[in-house]
């Protein structure tokens, strides 16, 4: 985190100098930007790093048979569970709602269970929001051109 604490040091001085319309409009230019890259790294299977996800756990025989042919956290990336918010003081993607507790078991690669009554799983850590350099380099871009205008 010490690369996100330098640029937020070099650029809170000029950013606070901005009126807070402008910085919720700033912000919130900077969050839909940044759904999009989650979003797409989410479809790619990948994490912020690059790294790609885990693939699932082979299931056992006694269930049905051939591949998953959905991709994991297919819902999860729609706008309707993945949301960005702007105001004046910061900028934010989040998971809403009850799939917040899901995203975080992915994430993290906690301990849950699949279906109501089963067994605990533990599931493979997938990180699924996070920032990458290109992330970095595209606020610092939206942030200058907001600063020019």
């Amino acid at each position: 985190m010490d690369g996100l604490q330098a640029f937020d040091d070099r650029l809170s001085a000029l950013i606070n100098n901005l009126s807070p319309q402008s910085r919720k409009q700033m912000a919130a230019a900077i969050a839909k930007r940044l759904r999009a890259s989650q979003q797409q790294n989410i479809k790619r299977q990948q994490a912020p790093d690059g790294t790609p996800f885990k693939p699932r756990k082979r299931q056992p025989l006694r269930g049905k048979k051939g591949r998953v042919k959905r991709e994991m956290f297919a819902k999860l990336r729609t706008a309707k569970y993945l949301k960005a918010k702007g105001n004046s003081d910061d900028a934010a993607v989040q998971f809403t709602g009850n799939v917040q507790r899901m995203a975080r078991v992915h994430h993290y690669g906690l301990r849950d269970r699949a279906s109501r009554g089963g067994k605990e799983v533990q599931y493979e850590a997938r990180p699924l929001l996070g920032f990458s350099e290109a992330d970095i380099e595209m606020i610092e871009r939206e942030v200058i051109a907001h600063l020019g205008n």
